[in-house]
């Protein structure tokens, strides 16, 4: 393996909603808000897939030097928290005391940075990603540059989703001049490797400020040096961010270092989308789904959470039939 390979980490954050204890805390403080919050009940809701990630990334990724595992506390119980590979994080081991308890992702998302022993280079993935498939350290990061695409976009209108991302551009836009990024980074925001997608960016190019970059829910690569130099430049906004135990339509998230790495040239251009597959969970995607886990024709496969669905747990049953048929065995990740 490459030298410059040898300390990718990921990161992974996860809650179990159906904990009791977590429960009680989330009303607690939930009916202390002010209702402005994005709080659905499937963004907590727990598939009992998780051992299939973390045996997926022993199996098909085994260059990942570290996995963060970040929880209020709570534990899988299958999980082994003696693994050589695995750092067990809690929320008060990296946030700072002030900002918590956090029923948001957010301020998780915000303070990546502050945990002990974080490589410089690192993945973020959600709890919905899994790896199909072996894949590359190339795939995230070149040349110590985190892999991504530029590819310019409109900003969605409305909604906490809309609100959020043009937060993330107002801030990043305000310490960066268009002509200035253009000169030194042209190459990297009008590149071929985004293929059928360039156009997009060549049709918004004339715009005098950058409208937006298009968004992808998939593992995404950073640097930890990124993280600390937009802390530096934006503390006030990313403390009252931190201060949000709940999601607020004034929030900023993960896509503000995004574009931060964006706009200071600080990665690789590449179609990270190449070798991915993303199903809404559903009765009618079900049979799709379990096929495209069986057959492995991707690499990275996304499973977005919905109300699609009959029966929650024939489901369940149904997906993690499909997972045991390609990663069967235990991880070392495993008790």
């Amino acid at each position: 393996m490459k030298d410059e390979h040898r300390n990718i980490d990921i990161v992974i954050p996860w809650v179990d909603g159906s904990d009791p204890i977590w429960q009680q805390e989330f009303q607690k403080y939930h009916a202390l808000t002010t209702g402005r919050d994005d709080n659905s009940e499937i963004r907590y809701r727990d598939w009992n897939n998780l051992q299939y990630l973390f045996r997926g990334i022993e199996k098909f990724a085994p260059w990942v030097r570290k996995v963060h595992f970040i929880t209020t506390g709570q534990k899988p119980k299958w999980l082994n928290l003696e693994a050589e590979k695995l750092n067990f994080v809690r929320h008060e081991d990296f946030i700072p005391r002030e900002f918590l308890p956090t029923f948001s992702v957010r301020p998780i998302e915000l303070n990546l940075h502050r945990i002990e022993g974080l490589s410089e280079q690192f993945i973020y993935f959600n709890d919905d990603y899994f790896l199909l498939r072996p894949v590359s350290p190339e795939r995230f990061f070149h040349h110590g540059l985190p892999c991504d695409m530029a590819v310019l976009d409109t900003l969605p209108m409305g909604g906490s989703r809309g609100h959020m991302l043009l937060n993330d551009m107002n801030a990043v836009s305000s310490h960066f001049h268009k002509k200035t990024v253009l000169r030194d980074h042209l190459w990297k925001l009008l590149n071929p490797k985004y293929g059928k997608q360039l156009p997009r960016s060549i049709a918004l190019m004339p715009f005098s400020e950058f409208p937006g970059f298009r968004n992808h829910h998939l593992p995404q690569a950073f640097l930890k040096s990124t993280f600390q130099e937009v802390w530096e430049a934006e503390e006030s906004l990313l403390r009252e961010v931190s201060s949000h135990r709940f999601r607020d339509i004034s929030d900023v998230n993960q896509y503000m270092f995004r574009f931060w790495q964006f706009m200071s040239g600080k990665f690789h251009p590449a179609n990270i989308a190449k070798g991915t597959c993303r199903f809404t969970l559903s009765d009618r995607e079900a049979d799709r789904l379990t096929e495209a886990i069986r057959t492995q024709k991707r690499e990275i496969l996304v499973m977005a959470d919905s109300e699609n669905f009959s029966d929650f747990d024939a489901l369940v049953a149904k997906i993690n039939a499909a997972f045991d048929t390609i990663l069967p065995e235990k991880s070392s990740f495993e008790i």
